[in-house]
């Protein structure tokens, strides 16, 4: 046998044992492993207390790393989250309504579209003209759901908060002011009193600015009033024209008393 012959020999009986040893230890371990299973299924049998506290870690660890998961996925709870929606989606009458606010109050149509779908859910229910609900908006706020008058009235309908604390308390409390859903609902709530109290849409827009018992509103009334007569003309589809005034930034009236005191006066009565 020549020299090569033996140097080739040599390799393959090295390889063969290895392979064999190799074999050897795999088979020997996936028996321990076996081993341990069995060990462990038949240890969590005769100890259920052991198997519980397993369980809760386990449960520990997949709920760790479920919010490691969904902080990778802030992007989608954020859309949820959003008070916004698609105009194009709405019908053609809210849609329409939704893109003359947009371009008159320099706001975007997304959020807006979600406030034209509320005041006309809302205001079917509350059986308020949901125009007029968007004109107080406009004409309170502009809407601008972070407005604060300088008395307090908080929010795109600007609620009086410390007096509304009440309707609050089902949202979660006052800072739910801020939100631009609720802020909507609760001063709907609130406009529906004074309408019902007064016993007419005009007096009861000047019960809401808390000009009920005084002669001069500062114009309020006839602003919203004037402002709804031109959303109902946009909701049927008329052209009309923005006004001069066509941005609002902050809540407009101040001339009426709405102090708290005041305020809370008109509904204890």
């Amino acid at each position: 046998m020549t020299a090569s012959e033996k140097f080739t020999q040599g390799l393959r009986t090295f390889a063969t044992d290895i392979a064999e040893g190799f074999f050897e230890i795999t088979h020997n371990g996936f028996a321990l492993v076996g081993l341990a299973v069995m060990f462990a299924v038949i240890t969590l049998t005769a100890r259920p207390e052991l198997r519980q506290v397993g369980e809760i870690k386990l449960f520990s660890w997949l709920q760790t790393r479920q919010v490691g998961v969904a902080s990778w996925t802030g992007e989608i709870e954020a859309v949820e989250r959003a008070t916004a929606s698609n105009p194009k989606n709405l019908p053609k009458q809210q849609a329409a309504v939704a893109y003359w606010l947009s371009k008159k109050y320099r706001v975007a149509p997304e959020p807006l579209s979600a406030l034209v779908t509320e005041a006309y859910q809302i205001g079917l229910q509350a059986k308020i003209d949901p125009t007029l609900i968007l004109a107080v908006m406009a004409v309170e706020s502009g809407f601008n759901p972070f407005a604060q008058g300088p008395v307090g009235a908080q929010g795109l309908m600007q609620v009086m908060t410390q007096v509304h604390s009440d309707k609050y308390e089902s949202f979660g409390g006052k800072l739910a002011a801020f939100d631009p859903l609720t802020n909507l609902r609760v001063g709907v709530k609130v406009l529906q009193e004074c309408i019902n109290r007064a016993g007419s849409l005009e007096g009861g827009l000047r019960s809401y600015v808390g000009a009920a018992n005084i002669e001069d509103d500062g114009g309020y009334s006839s602003k919203v009033m004037a402002e709804h007569a031109r959303l109902q003309l946009v909701a049927k589809g008329q052209a009309v024209p923005l006004t001069a005034a066509q941005t609002v930034s902050a809540p407009v009236l101040s001339k009426p008393d709405r102090s708290p005191e005041k305020v809370a006066l008109l509904f204890s009565s």
